[in-house]
């Protein structure tokens, strides 16, 4: 066959070819096929584990917790509390690492790093909504780092508050509008570098590293060196007052770590809050936020499958030896007021303090840079994505050189929004909770694939379960709310909006959609566990299938079934005439698309089966047999009718059908309609018959149909005159106040039987019922009709219609009873002549011509072929000029007047 030899089928890339902490080369990665091809050494894939993955990870980890908040946590916390804190988020995010490498190894990953990896294998919906809390959380850690970076720089350079006058380098003023000014100045100069020199960035990030490995090592050289020392510490206080405080640095003292061992929650200087568990652990858990870093170079990384997990991990276990190691030192050799009451404190303890305010400024900027050039990119490939539409839309557009300078100016404006919070400390708790919110889906995304069950779901990385995944949701869960129930409660609504908003507004892909693989999984589990032998009358309801030749025309008929399903099956049908053996391929396998379009256009909850036959009675019998799966499968057959009308063509009609007849759609709404757009939706399906136009559909044929679906025990419904149906459309605001049902229970072409209380006639009433139960006709009126006759002096028929009285009041059916005496009509009825069928037609007219819609009681089809047209030319007698009818034959128990 033609198609057993294409190529792998791979995802779409984003575009997103990416350098340190997400950001994109020089040159675009979707370079033209006739381009000819780029020597080794410009391959943008280049990186090692080492500088792809574990230079930036660190970087990213290290941030400004490692040298402005160690003393902080230790003094608040205490040494033991203080290694639980790490112990904790590292747990944590080692359970969130176990799912990215799970979901990097899946698979060949490309440019756009984690964003990348979760859209491209959960669909659109997880991938969307996670990748924009991925951005806030980037766009406030970025503010933060800003915020720290300040902090070191005033600490140095800041005046004295006890002073009036500068002295040496403090000529600096401080207060929170100064904060606020100087951490503009500096996300300026951050965004500068970012639309100007973000490669050069990228290509300093090693060197950056060594400056704060170099800073590190002083540290720990300068506790064993530096002699014991005492500091005079000054802080503003309440009005003009300044406070003082004496603290020291002891070297390593055995006192000193037993009264650093434990907690002791005091006041911070810098918010003026006094400190718990949970915002201490807070502003911990922001040096944890970086292990995404190595994931965002998955477009520069030779081998991104095997780089990304074990370079991930590396990285992890290093700073979390240096975390231990710094807190230790820390708890042994500064008293607890020093810890406290100055975060900078490790400049006063160095051999030289430049040493370690190099490190810090080197570190905070770096990490400010890295989630400013992080977040640009993720909103750039949101944007790219199409995945919220207008309001992101210019975040798409980049420079010739790749770089998406509008998505870096978004980034920017936001961060400069979160600066105004003037103290680190003060927004490290909705820093740290959206980046919980975000390693919790990634947990969960990694959770959904591994249930889903999928075959194409095994990854290489094999060091993980669905109970890490689930560890990690609950864990990252339960800390969100230790932290800070309000901004907890607050993100997780927003991550349900952005799902449903992505959900509801439906953009399709061609990733794959998770939720598909989570819906087939339980409907499969399901559908086994509806067991047909468990069925119950009571519990009955229709499942239809709805024979369609051309939508064009029978678009009433489809709405209305949709409004009598009442939660069941409803399938649409159609057979396309030809011989498998005479043809190249199967022509129903295109036609689907088409088909799944229409009920969309419609707005009905319906299934498509469509089949290929040499006549239409034998796809239907295979329709019949094979629709469905299990317990969900078709009770009801309704057709149109057969007779000679000139059918009306619907899609002329409506305007829903009519509005892109005269344009081409846009090349996103054909994407978003799964390439049909409405122009080839018309073109697709034929215009309506004409009457010189040939029937595919003998009345031998048609009445066949009939017998063979009651042959099979199933149900058979005729519509007729549907063309007429008003207010079925999708947007109709009918509630049916104005309409009524009539229901003419007893067979009128044998009026010898007067049994209303045969399968047929009480399937005839449930399917009213059903009816008048749903949406459109809830207000509806329902009106039942008795023939009676009257002449013979009997009074027969007043006990039938005390007896049909209570028959409804068992049934609980709410309908009023109309006795329609019959004896003039029941005098022409030898042999169904003419006479008679007229006879009956005009007193359906005289009772139900203004009914909505009309039931009628469907007799058994002629068992000889012979007799096909005349009972055809039966039921168009009795219905013609009716209005919509449907014309009815049960054969399966529906009613139950038991609990």
């Amino acid at each position: 066959m033609s198609n057993e030899h294409t190529p792998l089928l791979t995802s779409g890339v984003c575009g997103l070819a990416t350098a340190t902490c997400g950001m994109a080369p020089e040159t675009s990665p979707e370079s033209s096929p006739q381009s000819s091809p780029a020597p080794p050494s410009g391959d943008p894939r280049r990186l090692n584990t080492f500088f792809g993955v574990m230079v930036p990870t660190i970087l990213s980890m290290f941030s400004i917790v490692l040298f402005l908040r160690t003393g902080f946590v230790v003094g608040h916390a205490g040494l033991l509390q203080g290694l639980l804190m790490v112990v904790v988020a590292y747990t944590i995010i080692s359970l969130t690492i176990l799912s990215i490498c799970a979901i990097s190894t899946n698979g060949a990953v490309k440019g756009g790093g984690a964003y990348y990896m979760i859209s491209r294998s959960l669909g659109p919906e997880f991938g969307g909504s996670i990748g924009l809390m991925f951005f806030l959380a980037k766009v406030c850690a970025c503010g933060e780092y800003v915020l720290g970076l300040v902090e070191a720089i005033l600490d140095v350079f800041g005046s004295d508050p006890d002073s009036t006058v500068s002295e040496g380098v403090r000529v600096l003023p401080q207060g929170y509008w100064y904060t606020v000014l100087y951490s503009s100045v500096i996300l300026l100069l951050c965004l500068i570098v970012c639309l100007v020199g973000a490669h050069i960035y990228s290509r300093t990030a090693f060197v950056i590293l060594i400056v704060v490995t170099v800073s590190l090592l002083s540290v720990f050289i300068s506790s064993v060196a530096v002699i014991p020392k005492s500091f005079n510490i000054t802080h503003p206080g309440p009005g003009n007052m300044t406070q003082h405080f004496n603290a020291s640095y002891t070297g390593y003292s055995a006192k000193t770590l037993r009264d650093n061992i434990y907690s002791g929650y005091s006041l911070d200087y810098s918010t003026n809050s006094i400190m718990s568990f949970a915002t201490v652990f807070a502003v911990m858990f922001t040096s944890c936020t970086g292990i995404m870093a190595g994931a965002n170079m998955s477009g520069e990384l030779k081998t991104p499958s095997v780089s990304i997990p074990r370079g991930t991990i590396v990285a992890v276990l290093y700073t979390f030896t240096v975390y231990v190691l710094l807190f230790m030192m820390v708890a042994a050799t500064c008293d607890r007021t020093l810890l406290i009451q100055d975060y900078g404190f490790l400049q006063k303890i160095n051999l030289w303090p430049p040493f370690v305010t190099i490190g810090i400024y080197c570190a905070s900027l770096s990490a400010a840079m890295c989630a400013m050039i992080g977040a640009s990119r993720i909103l750039h490939a949101l944007a790219v994505d199409h995945l919220f539409g207008l309001p992101l839309a210019p975040a798409a557009v980049k420079s010739s050189s790749g770089n998406p300078w509008v998505a870096v100016l978004y980034t920017w404006a936001l961060a400069q929004s979160v600066v105004f919070a003037g103290q680190l400390n003060a927004i490290a708790s909705l820093v740290t909770v959206f980046y919980l919110l975000a390693f919790a889906a990634v947990d969960l995304a990694c959770l959904a694939l591994e249930w889903a069950s999928a075959p194409n779901f095994r990854p290489t990385f094999q060091y993980f379960s669905w109970h890490t995944c689930l560890l990690g949701i609950l864990s990252c869960l339960v800390m969100m709310f230790v932290i800070n129930p309000v901004y907890s409660s607050g993100s997780i609504v927003l991550l349900l909006i952005l799902l449903l908003f992505l959900h509801y507004r439906s953009p399709t892909s061609s990733w794959g959609y998770i939720s598909q693989a989570l819906i087939f999984h339980q409907v499969r589990k399901y559908l086994l566990m509806l067991d047909v032998r468990k069925d119950h009358v009571k519990f009955w309801r229709p499942q239809v299938l709805l024979m369609v030749a051309n939508p064009r025309s029978s678009c009433q008929l489809i709405l209305f079934v949709n409004q009598l399903k009442k939660g069941g099956l409803y399938v649409l049908g159609h057979v396309q005439l030809g011989d498998l053996d005479s043809l190249p391929s199967d022509p129903v396998q295109q036609q689907y698309n088409f088909w799944l379009s229409l009920v969309d256009k419609l707005g009905v909850k319906a299934f498509v089966d469509l089949t290929l036959s040499p006549s239409v009675r034998q796809g239907t019998q295979h329709l019949l047999r094979i629709t469905g799966l299990g317990g969900m499968k078709p009770n009801t057959l309704i057709l149109g009718f057969y007779d000679s009308c000139i059918p009306e063509d619907f899609f002329l009609q409506d305007s829903a059908f009519c509005s892109a007849s005269t344009g081409q759609g846009t090349e996103e709404e054909e994407e978003y309609n799964f390439g049909v757009d409405l122009p080839s939706l018309q073109a697709h399906f034929p215009p309506v018959r004409h009457v010189e136009s040939p029937r595919w559909l003998s009345s031998e044929e048609y009445v066949g149909i009939i017998s063979d679906a009651l042959k099979m025990n199933k149900n058979v419904c005729l519509g007729r005159y549907f063309f007429q149906l008003e207010g079925e459309e999708k947007d109709s605001k009918v509630d049916g106040s104005n309409r009524t049902i009539d229901v003419w229970p007893l067979n009128l072409l044998q009026p010898d039987s007067c049994d209303y209380e045969d399968v047929c006639s009480l399937f005839l009433l449930q399917m009213a019922c059903v009816l008048n139960m749903s949406s459109r006709w809830r207000h509806a009126r329902m009106r039942i009709f008795l023939n009676v006759e009257t002449k013979s002096g009997s009074q027969g028929w007043v006990v039938n219609e005390e007896t049909f009285r209570e028959l409804l009041k068992k049934l609980r059916i709410r309908a009023s009873i109309k006795i329609v005496p019959w004896d003039s009509v029941v005098q022409h009825a030898q042999s169904l002549s003419e006479d008679f069928l007229t006879a009956v037609n005009s007193m359906l007219i005289e009772h139900s011509l203004q009914a909505a819609v009309r039931f009628l009681y469907l007799p058994r089809p002629p068992a000889h072929p012979s007799q096909s047209q005349q009972y055809i030319s039966q039921l168009e007698a009795v219905t013609n000029r009716l209005g919509p009818t449907l014309l009815i034959h049960g054969v399966t128990p529906v009613t139950y007047t038991d609990l």
